[in-house]
């Protein structure tokens, strides 16, 4: 398993250098991709790019849990979460 982490200064680089952009267009683009993304997803929608990854918001239901100090029950209210799903062209990517 890889141990390297590429950082958002790295990945806007590497687009920048493979595109031709300017790695202030690059980070802007990047930053409203994310942007759009976010909102999307808070406001209930599904972000699909096919073949890639998709986003979508689904709700937990309310569970009881335990304190790992003291070994206490405690309840852990109903929630909502973000559910990323990668699509088949990054998983062959992967393999």
């Amino acid at each position: 398993m890889a141990d390297k982490t590429i950082t958002k200064t790295e990945l806007v680089a590497s687009i920048a250098s493979a595109t031709g952009q300017s790695q202030a267009a690059v980070s802007g683009v990047l930053d409203a991709l994310f942007a759009s993304v976010s909102d999307s997803v808070a406001k209930g929608s599904k972000v699909s790019i096919p073949g890639w990854i998709a986003f979508e918001q689904v709700d937990t239901a309310a569970r009881t849990g335990r304190n790992p100090q003291t070994g206490a029950e405690i309840k852990i209210p109903a929630g909502k979460r973000v559910k990323v799903t990668a699509g088949s062209k990054l998983k062959a990517a992967v393999k």
